[in-house]
């Protein structure tokens, strides 16, 4: 089982269930030491670009958020393991008309959070809205929303981008006209091992399945090639289960949470169960977003824009089954990210609608979700990412 670093909550899988054990690593913050937070943005007149708040551990208090990085749209964000780069999507095209977006990177000066700019490198596609880092930080791949693309970008010693290895545009549609008419990446990430990335198409509704090489920058499609899901779902992301079995898949366009069965070995899913993320009583519009697995493996958290709630589910890994605990309001408008603390502790969400981040307590028992810290107010959020300990200066 991979292990999990920087955490005060280490869980191993044992003889299919799971049994709690207490780590201490040399990267945890002591005490009430403050961890950084980026949030990433839709820019306009309420945000300029990628903000950073302190959070800490003991009381869940989020201080309120100051300007680390001025970039447009860097709504979504990913942290280089050794901690001292962070990696944001523009999601915009460059120019009018134009076919590709951008990619950024950063290097984190630990004294104060602010970013400074390494350089910027194409995404190989239009509309760039999730990335991901692999290979021990190797390569960053990324999905590329608007022209229905992945790719795989090489990462330096120094934490800048090269240029795009690979690019693969996918091709085809689904049933809903308005959205699904081609293809829409719109999430990306490696598998347990490296081997492997699974890629997220909402315009096919289809989990895309590549080989990956990180060492190269290399994408190629796998056999099997992907997995299907219900015509109009809208796969949006998934999360793998601490233990490597099992995938998380959370459907935007119908509002249901899939768990799969992965074959790490063949890098194929199989269905087990599907479930829906909304109150049998609501009637209202709401689409799906988020999706977190909480470390210890027990709970699996997604969230929903127009009932603006987070489904909160136990998870029986012997079975493979989820179960309702409870639908939490998250006190805003459109929660669209959400993240959990390297403890496990707490949980953020990203009111993109009411411009706040809210803090809730996990309680680790039951999973449920209670209020915690003053929420954080900062224009239109759309991401928010932990650093673990203090980074590391070059």
């Amino acid at each position: 089982m991979q292990s999990l670093p920087c955490i005060s909550l280490a869980w191993l899988a044992l003889a299919g269930g799971l049994v709690y054990a207490s780590a201490v690593s040399s990267e945890t913050p002591a005490a009430d030491e403050a961890m950084l937070v980026y949030i990433g943005t839709y820019t306009g007149a309420r945000s300029k670009g990628i903000y950073v708040s302190r959070f800490h551990p003991l009381s869940g208090e989020l201080t309120a958020p100051e300007l680390a990085a001025a970039t447009p749209n860097p709504s979504f964000l990913a942290l280089h393991p050794n901690q001292r780069y962070l990696y944001a999507v523009g999601e915009t095209a460059e120019s009018p008309g134009a076919r590709t977006g951008t990619v950024c990177a950063f290097r984190i000066n630990a004294a104060d959070g602010q970013l400074a700019l390494l350089n910027r490198e194409s995404s190989g596609g239009a509309g760039p809205c999730h990335l991901a880092v692999a290979g021990a930080g190797k390569c960053l791949l990324v999905a590329n929303y608007g022209s229905g693309s992945v790719a795989a970008l090489p990462l330096q010693a120094t934490g800048e981008l090269g240029k795009p290895g690979t690019v693969i545009q996918h091709r085809g549609s689904s049933v809903n006209p308005q959205r699904q008419a081609g293809p829409h990446a719109h999430f990306i990430t490696a598998a347990p091992g490296d081997r492997f990335a699974l890629a997220c198409d909402l315009g096919l509704d289809q989990v895309l399945v590549y080989r990956l090489d990180p060492a190269k920058a290399g994408l190629a499609a796998n056999d099997p090639p992907f997995a299907a899901v219900k015509p109009g779902a809208g796969p949006r992301h998934l999360a793998f289960h601490p233990s490597g079995r099992f995938v998380f898949l959370i459907n935007e366009m119908d509002s249901t949470l899939a768990v799969f069965a992965y074959d790490a070995r063949r890098g194929a899913l199989e269905h087990v169960q599907t479930v829906s993320t909304l109150p049998e009583a609501f009637t209202g519009q709401s689409t799906c977003a988020g999706i977190l697995v909480h470390p210890s493996g027990r709970f699996v958290y997604g969230s929903n824009r127009g009932a603006d709630s987070i489904a909160v589910f136990s998870f029986d890994a012997r079975q493979g089954r989820l179960k309702l605990v409870e639908h939490r309001p998250t006190q805003g408008k459109t929660p669209r990210h959400i993240a959990l603390d390297p403890t496990g502790q707490w949980l953020l969400a990203t009111n993109q609608g009411s411009d706040q981040v809210v803090v809730f307590r996990v309680d680790l028992k039951a999973g449920r979700l209670r209020g915690g810290g003053k929420p954080a107010t900062v224009g239109a959020p759309v991401c928010a990412v932990f650093v673990p300990g203090k980074p590391p200066q070059p």
